[in-house]
């Protein structure tokens, strides 16, 4: 199998798997964009939201609404930047962090039970292709 098969089989078993852990989230989880934003700062810390919307690979107008939400609802907060309070810098509240936990634990559960069925052999082999997925995405575009 060449690198570009295996990539297409690679890729459409994530797609697969994405959508399963979508169909999964329970009634009142969090829209995909809200849990994106509150997913990459509670893994990176406060940002700026031009800050977030490059790391996200979005335009900064693109997600000023979905800041807006977050912060309305209390699970974002929005504060003034210390070099320059011009500039605002965006945090995970308590809420958005607990609001983060259930949507994920929802989906842990299914993915649990899931792999139960899988055997001791086939589940360390779904951990390794993990860290090596994790690997692959943190790889700079070649070109």
């Amino acid at each position: 199998m060449n690198h570009l098969s295996s990539a297409a089989r690679i890729r459409r078993g994530l797609v697969r798997l994405n959508r399963r852990l979508r169909q999964e989230r329970g009634d009142g989880s969090l829209s995909p964009g809200r849990l994106e934003v509150l997913g990459h700062l509670h893994r990176n810390g406060a940002a700026t939201p031009g800050e977030v919307a490059a790391a996200l690979r979005q335009r900064p107008q693109s997600l000023t609404r979905v800041f807006a939400e977050l912060e309305a609802e209390g699970l974002l907060a929005r504060e003034a930047g210390t070099a320059d309070r011009r500039r605002s810098v965006l945090s995970v509240t308590d809420a958005g962090r607990s609001a983060l936990e259930r949507d994920m634990a929802e989906r842990d559960a299914w993915l649990a039970r899931a792999l139960a069925s899988l055997s001791p052999t086939e589940r360390g082999v779904l951990e390794l292709a993990a860290e090596l997925m994790e690997r692959v995405a943190d790889t700079e575009t070649l070109g």
